[in-house]
């Protein structure tokens, strides 16, 4: 239900301060926290020095972008040293240091993420800003379906649902089906998971349990980890399963919980302009965006964080800014449609340049289809192929003779690309809980 007045704003003054006021605040604030990092970190001190920047350079908004960006390469290449594990990245004395975290490593070897107690109530307060532009409030049960490991994922909202008053229930070492039937015994109201174990809890729900998963009365979902949630198709999706308001947010073990989708809804993602300064830049040149409608890399810097400071992080994210503001009446800018895409996800196949978001959205929109597909890119020759993998709905009528040509149809129209259509059987294809790995680009292996 969408929440009015001033209701709407876990922070009111900063969530609708004026846009000019707003970019007072945030220079000020990376003003120092480029000065600490310089200060207090070896890595830091090492790029800059190697730039030729100093802190002192910043003068005015436009000296930002002299700054030079960070890649996750350089966490990698400062950490696994003294001070054991985080080496030159640290800036704090390692016994200030209460929380350790990783990344997933799916990209390479794991970063390492120190943080002081101040950084972890700092990582509260910002996802507070996301539970409650979403509507979460202390009326709520919220069912948590995952393990707590060493990744951050849900840690982080496990603590901020404490913290806006929400009763928390951990499902981590259940089964699906044990989670399903928790959320229905505990009448759980709203719930925390990737896009993906959504719909993967909900055709279980069907499949194996014989009930509707709108039948448990989940009012809200808070989703994370993947595009999905800002696809439309993959949103109804999940939506129409569940029942429920669907919310995407977006945040990264080395950022924060950076950028999240209000009850209005607007076709877009809030970063929260308050706690982070968020850049688009040209893919290529490095230029800055500031138009709207223009796709750019996302560039992003963390104020506050002091043990490892995130300082014009290079996220390798994709959006564009909108048009408009919000009609939730914050004055953070909106990322139109949310993350696109990554950079390294984003390539040329037979010179045409491809998204696999694209693809996504085309399969989530044919109802026939499952919610499960896998995408490879791989080379036969001198030639690119596509093959898309997908599933029958084994409710439908139809044929798979009777979707292969609209789904081809659909996926020239949305990609401007063929692609190989294989039909496997139901419930044959990967399933995931965490974060899916539906795109393989062979071509590099072939």
């Amino acid at each position: 239900m969408e929440v009015k007045g001033i209701d709407r704003y876990w922070n009111p003054i900063l969530e609708t301060l004026p846009q000019e006021k707003l970019r007072e605040l945030q220079f000020k604030k990376f003003k120092r926290i480029v000065e600490w990092g310089y200060n207090n970190s070896k890595l830091y001190r090492r790029i800059y020095d190697e730039a030729g920047f100093k802190p002192e350079d910043l003068k005015t908004w436009s000296d930002i972008a002299k700054v030079p960006t960070l890649q996750k390469e350089d966490y990698r290449d400062a950490q696994y040293k003294e001070p054991w594990p985080y080496g030159d990245s640290l800036c704090v004395p390692l016994e200030k240091v209460t929380e350790y975290h990783q990344t997933s490593g799916t990209t390479g070897q794991p970063v390492y993420q120190p943080d002081t107690w101040q950084d972890w109530e700092w990582w509260s307060e910002s996802w507070a800003y996301i539970l409650w532009a979403q509507g979460f409030r202390d009326t709520d049960r919220v069912f948590i379906p995952f393990g707590y490991n060493v990744f951050v994922a849900y840690w982080a909202g496990h603590y901020a649902c404490e913290k806006v008053g929400c009763e928390v229930v951990p499902g981590g070492i259940l089964n699906t089906e044990e989670r399903l039937l928790k959320i229905k015994e505990l009448k759980a109201s709203a719930l925390m998971a990737t896009p993906t174990y959504v719909l993967s809890m909900a055709e279980s729900c069907r499949n194996k349990l014989n009930m509707e998963a709108q039948d448990l009365n989940v009012q809200k979902i808070l989703c994370a980890g993947e595009p999905g949630a800002s696809v439309p198709t993959t949103k109804k999706r999940m939506e129409d399963a569940w029942g429920a308001k669907v919310h995407d947010h977006v945040g990264a073990t080395e950022i924060g919980g950076w950028s999240y989708e209000c009850t209005a809804q607007p076709g877009g993602m809030h970063p929260n302009e308050a706690f982070f300064l968020v850049e688009l830049v040209d893919i290529e040149s490095g230029e800055p965006i500031e138009e709207p409608n223009k796709p750019g890399k996302i560039i992003i810097t963390a104020f506050d964080r002091e043990a490892q400071p995130c300082i014009r992080f290079d996220s390798k994210d994709v959006s564009m800014w909108a048009e408009e503001p919000c009609e939730c009446g914050r004055t953070f800018r909106l990322l139109k449609g949310g993350i696109h895409g990554r950079v390294d996800h984003i390539t040329k196949v037979k010179g045409v340049l491809f998204s696999p978001v694209s693809v996504e959205e085309v399969v989530r929109g044919m109802p026939e289809l499952g919610d499960e597909y896998e995408l490879i890119v791989s080379k036969k020759g001198d030639t690119d192929v596509i093959t898309l993998k997908v599933e029958l709905e084994p409710e439908t009528n139809a044929t798979e003779e009777d979707v292969q040509p609209e789904l081809a149809r659909q996926l020239r129209l949305k990609t401007n690309l063929a692609y190989k259509i294989e039909f496997h059987p139901f419930g044959s294809l990967p399933r995931y809980e965490i974060k899916a790995q539906r795109f393989k680009d062979q071509r590099k292996h072939d």
